[in-house]
């Protein structure tokens, strides 16, 4: 069977190798946002579709018979693009969605729906770990009676201004150096996405034994697609077709 994964996270490259590993044709892309990614086994395509009509002409040319969205839970064009494509090809859709993370019972999350409302959020003189990404940095640190803590794997393409610090650095985190860092830093709030997994769920734990605010920007929706958790329910998915 030929497949197209819509990939960029960890989820994607197990299934890919996965995959590959039974005998199927695997085309993993890639957004090429990241420079030097860990690419997965099979074939690898990156840059972009050219939105919608794009991607259902190359699912067309390509000859691809499975579709899987393992993009980040926060990647929301493109998976809007992939039911979009998905209903206008007939190209079955499967969406490999990691789990997200649930609020402990004694944790301090403030849930908010978008990047701005959690920049409005914060009170002034917050020191704040910012962990969501290159999205909506603008908004953050256009709150210059704060101080930030921007880590990225990749650097914007701004220098980030004198209230702000940028750390590049690449998952996973450990416990203890996610507890070192908002020690040696004084972060009194996290700013997060919901993206789930154990990669990067080590801050949360951290957050709450510090007593450190969690600031959790929730899930877009996502349009109809059959939705699967983990890898050997992709698999039986991906076999009977969405």
């Amino acid at each position: 069977m030929k497949i197209l994964i819509l990939g960029g996270t960890a989820e994607a490259r197990q299934l890919a190798d996965r995959l590959v590993d039974a005998g199927h044709e695997v085309i993993t892309s890639l957004a090429g946002r990241t420079s030097g990614p860990m690419l997965p086994a099979g074939s690898v395509r990156i840059g972009s579709f050219g939105g919608i009509a794009g991607l259902v002409a190359y699912l067309h040319i390509a000859g691809i018979e499975r579709l899987v969205d393992a993009t980040h839970p926060y990647a929301e064009q493109m998976s809007a693009n992939a039911v979009a494509a998905a209903q206008s090809s007939g190209v079955p859709l499967v969406r490999y969605m990691r789990p997200a993370w649930v609020q402990p019972m004694d944790a301090h999350w403030q849930i908010v729906g978008t990047p701005a409302e959690a920049a409005a959020s914060l009170p002034a003189n917050a020191v704040a770990l910012l962990t969501t990404g290159h999205a909506g940095l603008d908004i953050f640190l256009a709150r210059d009676d704060c101080h930030f803590v921007v880590r990225v794997i990749e650097p914007p393409e701004f220098e980030v201004p004198r209230h702000a610090r940028l750390l590049l650095s690449r998952p996973p985190y450990s416990l203890n150096d996610e507890m070192a860092l908002m020690e040696r830093e004084g972060i009194t709030h996290l700013v997060t996405k919901n993206s789930g997994g154990g990669q990067t769920a080590a801050k949360l734990e951290a957050a709450q034994r510090l007593g450190v605010t969690v600031v959790m920007i929730a899930r877009p929706s996502y349009g109809p697609a059959r939705e699967v958790a983990d890898i050997d329910a992709a698999i039986a998915a991906l076999e009977v077709g969405a």
